[in-house]
């Protein structure tokens, strides 16, 4: 046999190899391929040629594997159980960019569904091997360990703190700075969810100056990027007083606000949640956001959009209601009330509507003032209706409840409190009944509007155990009028008129 023939041989093998990797990396790609080849024994057979003396053989051995354990947690533990991660973590020192990417990607594909898998990942040294590819030329590579390091970061504090440990916050700050559009946002994405764990993590990003060049993208003209710069600009404003202030001092308001205006509306559902991070805080973070305009620009964005995105603005206006007087009657002055009113007509989802009744709530308590704002947007009714549903979840008849209470204690607006004594259950009903009775005795207009509109007449018919608070606001307001008239609109009086109408003898 020639040379030329026994070579053959070894370039027909190293073809049949390579077609065989490029053919699984392709059928790994579909879905409904993926049980076909795992019940095939593919894991097996691709492992060796994961050591492949030829490079390409190599990446797209790992491309494939990379396919495989990202379409379901049982595949990517049968990469774990094949002992496949600490052989990939060894070749990522040693081999180019490329296969750097496709082996990143394999970490990252197994580490993205569960904490234990993200652990496995860590426990064979994969953590601090994707952070040296951070410090890499390539962006391309810089790009895919900062993915794989983001799916290990968000599962928990453990986790990202190893992230942290590993050194990758100041490496990650200046992919920020670098000029491809898709590593800073995966860069500002994997600091977001570094953040969103604890104080302590957020405060660690934030000592690498990560708030300066976050405040200076805000004006990108990258959709997705400046998504993921509210984010972790929120993800940081959540935890403290302090950190939500450092946000604030680097001037990232007002600028924000204008981004209330941006096409995407996922920058602006994070721009609102940025806000409410920031008002839940103080009353004085609450008036350095309404200064701005900011709270003005979240009440127009709550009737421009519907369902999820809408969720942080309603609470942003419950969280600066609830600090004071003042920062409540702002946002009725903003015509935050009929917004709110008109989102719970709109939104059907039970959560949505749950934070929407939390938020009239911190709104109307304060003041007979705050609760007149409440009860002339017909929200008392509306509260009532959520609080009795059966339909509604407990969280909804909870929070519609508590709203429905600690406003009707403030509230002495009657046309608004009428309605309310018909088919209401006598836990409200007490209450209702009470604030009747503060204002009817100093009000001679509105008793003889409590009679005419039929208040009275509803009053007498209401059955009350004797003794008991309601009992006793009944008789409080019944002793605001002549008793001839009280007895008049009594049940049954009708019927004792003709009874003595029949006992009558004309003289």
């Amino acid at each position: 046999m020639s040379q030329r023939q026994i070579i053959q041989v070894f370039e027909q093998y190293q073809k049949s190899r390579m077609q065989f990797v490029q053919t699984v990396a392709d059928l790994a790609a579909r879905p409904q391929n993926i049980e076909m080849l795992q019940n095939a024994g593919v894991m097996t057979l691709l492992r060796p040629l994961m050591l492949d003396g030829v490079p390409g053989i190599q990446q797209t051995a790992a491309l494939a594997l990379g396919r495989l354990a990202d379409h379901s947690d049982s595949l990517a533990e049968a990469v774990v159980r094949e002992d496949i991660l600490p052989q990939l973590v060894l070749s990522l020192a040693s081999q180019n960019r490329f296969y750097k990417k496709a082996a990143a990607f394999v970490l990252r594909a197994v580490a993205k569904h569960t904490p234990k898998l993200a652990q496995a990942v860590l426990a064979c040294g994969g953590v601090d091997a994707l952070v040296l590819c951070l410090e890499e030329f390539d962006p391309g590579v810089k790009e895919a360990a900062a993915w794989a390091l983001n799916y290990i970061a968000r599962h928990d504090a453990q986790l990202s703190q190893s992230v942290v440990d590993a050194g990758a916050v100041p490496l990650l700050v200046l992919c920020l700075l670098e000029p491809e559009m898709a590593l800073k946002r995966i860069a500002a994405s994997t600091l977001s969810d570094i953040c969103k764990h604890s104080p302590e993590l957020a405060q660690t990003v934030v000592d690498n100056g990560a708030i300066a060049h976050l405040a200076q993208m805000i004006l990108s003209p990258d959709a997705k990027l400046k998504r993921q710069v509210f984010s972790a600009l929120s993800q940081i404003s959540k935890h403290s007083v302090s950190l939500a202030e450092m946000v604030i001092e680097a001037e990232v308001f007002p600028a924000a606000v204008a981004c209330l205006k941006d096409p995407d509306e996922y920058v602006r559902k994070n721009v609102t949640t940025l806000m409410r991070e920031v008002v839940k805080h103080t009353p004085e973070l609450s008036q350095v956001i309404v200064n701005c305009g900011g709270m003005a620009a979240v009440i127009d964005f709550l009737g421009e959009s519907s369902g999820n995105l809408r969720l942080p603005g309603i609470m942003m206006l419950g969280y600066v209601a609830a600090h004071s007087e003042n920062l409540a009657m702002a946002v009725i002055l903003s015509k935050g009330v009929p917004q709110l009113a008109l989102c719970m007509s709109e939104e059907h989802e039970h959560h949505i509507k749950a934070a929407i009744a939390w938020s009239i709530g911190q709104i109307g308590h304060h003041s007979p003032e705050h609760a007149k704002a409440v009860a002339t947007s017909n929200l008392l009714s509306k509260l009532l209706e959520l609080y009795m549903e059966a339909s509604s979840s407990e969280d909804l008849q909870a929070k519609s409840k508590k709203a429905l209470k600690s406003i009707l204690q403030k509230c002495t607006y009657l046309p608004g409190l009428e309605p309310l004594l018909y088919d209401v259950p006598s836990n409200i009903l007490k209450h209702v009944v009470g604030q009747f009775s503060k204002v009817l005795p100093h009000d001679s207009k509105a008793r003889r509007l409590f009679v005419t509109s039929g208040g009275l007449k509803k009053l007498q018919e209401i059955e009350a155990e004797p003794g008991s608070p309601l009992q006793d606001h009944i008789n409080n307001i019944n002793s605001c009028f002549p008793e001839e008239i009280v007895r008049y609109y009594s049940p049954g009086y009708s019927e004792v008129l003709l009874e003595r109408l029949e006992r009558y003898q004309p003289a």
